[in-house]
């Protein structure tokens, strides 16, 4: 369920206006309730309540298994990111004792390149190419979060040893699906083979967003800077870099949906200037994002044979399977260097 189609109804206003008192909330009538469009599987509600806004973030009416988890760690991390350089959405208050679990955090003014550039960054090529280093620089402040914010969150020991045998797991469990041949994937053995070889051999652990690309970012609407990143629920304790492997894999390329972005090279020199992590296996960690975002989106593939999911998305998951794949060999070869 998407949140444009979330019936707003649904919400119990009277219950959530005396939670809200009980936060020690400004009080009044709630007013102005209405859907936040997105794909997001969670549900999105903006309100107000004494002149101030708000966002209500919660599961949908019919949870999935792990949803209200979700949002559990996610409210977690936004209050631990809260008082810090993290370009991330202002946590206000959060009911994580009971399901369902939700919480309200700030609106944040901007916008979402995936979706259409406004001016001036539409007309303005250097605002749009800064937009590509705010990227980055946002990354690194991220890294340089202290993870002791976070005790116990994530599994940094043996972190990057996991990774290779984990994908290749998830890979294997889709042949449990019915009709599913098998990944019919190039390159796929090497690229494995490659990555276990060249694992490096110590990293720095820290907070890791999960899936840090451009499509989970919003931009400030007068400049390049970066309002905010979104969407933290696979975010851990791990490798940061692989965040930036992973900005890497998913770089628009043809110019996308914005035109002018900086080149991937100068995005790791953006990014090795603001952080002190070592930058020497960046190939690496390009590579492996390649790998593990390849696997988990042939799961659609195999899940469209199996009748789970519509064939033309499994048909074109599949297709960027292959180009990421491709574009693996790319970074193996020394595309990055």
């Amino acid at each position: 369920m998407t949140s444009s189609h979330i019936d707003v109804s649904a919400i119990d206003l009277a219950e959530l206006a005396t939670w809200m008192d009980g936060q020690g909330l400004p009080g009044g009538p709630i007013t102005g309730v209405a859907p936040v469009p997105g794909g997001t599987q969670n549900v999105m509600v903006r309100l107000e309540r004494a002149g101030r806004p708000y966002i209500l973030r919660r599961p949908p009416l019919h949870a999935r298994r792990k949803s209200n988890e979700v949002l559990r760690r996610e409210a977690r991390v936004l209050a631990a990111l809260r008082d810090t350089a993290v370009p991330a959405p202002v946590l206000v208050a959060a009911q994580t004792a009971q399901e369902p679990v939700f919480y309200l955090m700030e609106p944040v003014e901007g916008f979402n390149p995936s979706l259409g550039l406004p001016e001036p960054h539409s007309s303005d090529p250097a605002i749009r190419h800064r937009m590509g280093l705010e990227a980055a620089a946002a990354l690194a402040e991220l890294g340089r979060v202290d993870p002791g914010v976070l005790p116990g969150f994530g599994r940094p020991e043996g972190f990057l040893e996991r990774q290779v045998p984990r994908w290749l797991k998830e890979l294997d469990s889709y042949g449990e699906l019915d009709g599913y041949p098998g990944p019919d994937i190039p390159h796929l053995p090497e690229t494995a083979d490659w990555l276990t070889r060249h694992l490096p051999k110590t990293f720095t652990p820290g907070i890791m967003h999960g899936d840090y690309h451009f499509a989970n970012l919003m931009f400030a609407p007068d400049g390049p800077r970066v309002a905010a990143i979104v969407d933290w629920e696979m975010c851990t304790i791990g490798d940061p870099l692989i965040d930036l492997g992973w900005l890497l894999a998913t770089w628009p390329t043809n110019n996308g949906h914005v035109p002018g972005l900086p080149a991937p090279r100068e995005l790791i020199a953006y990014y090795a200037a603001l952080s002190e992590r070592d930058m020497s296996a960046i190939d690496w960690y390009a590579v492996m994002a390649c790998f593990k975002l390849g696997i988990v989106l042939e799961g659609s593939h195999a899940r469209a044979y199996a009748g789970k999911a519509p064939k033309d998305i499994g048909d074109l998951l599949h297709a960027t399977t292959l180009g990421l794949f491709e574009r693996a060999r790319e970074f193996m070869d020394g595309a990055l260097d």
